[in-house]
């Protein structure tokens, strides 16, 4: 059974960064696209970044310059490295698997993990 599990949330400083870990078990990590996603509360879940298996990347705008996604297939790990956090990068972020980045567009994800959350105020 595969398992996705985020680590790296916390409280942060306006400015500040962090970064958010995903460890995949049970499955074939190099064989599927990974994605992080956000929710805000009452909202819909929002696709933040994606990397596909041959390490391709996608960014909402609201994150391009600020946020890095990216994949270690040795560690079965991939990671999301937030810069320059805003007040209004509050949330709750998930990591996903799909078996390609146009199913993580959409938001269908055949693997979730438990989310982890991120809070950036002073």
């Amino acid at each position: 059974q595969v398992q996705l599990v985020e680590s790296g949330g916390g409280l942060v400083q306006p400015g500040g960064s962090l970064r958010l870990s995903c460890v995949v078990s049970g499955g074939a990590f190099e064989n599927y696209a990974m994605g992080w996603y956000r929710q805000f509360p009452e909202k819909e879940r929002e696709l933040v970044a994606s990397i596909s298996m041959s390490a391709y990347e996608y960014y909402t705008d609201s994150v391009k310059g600020r946020f890095t996604i990216s994949r270690n297939n040795a560690k079965n790990t991939v990671y999301l490295q937030m810069d320059s956090l805003k007040p209004e990068d509050t949330a709750k972020y998930y990591c996903a698997a799909a078996p390609d980045t146009n199913r993580l567009r959409v938001g269908v994800a055949d693997y979730w993990g438990q989310g982890t959350q991120v809070t950036v105020s002073s």
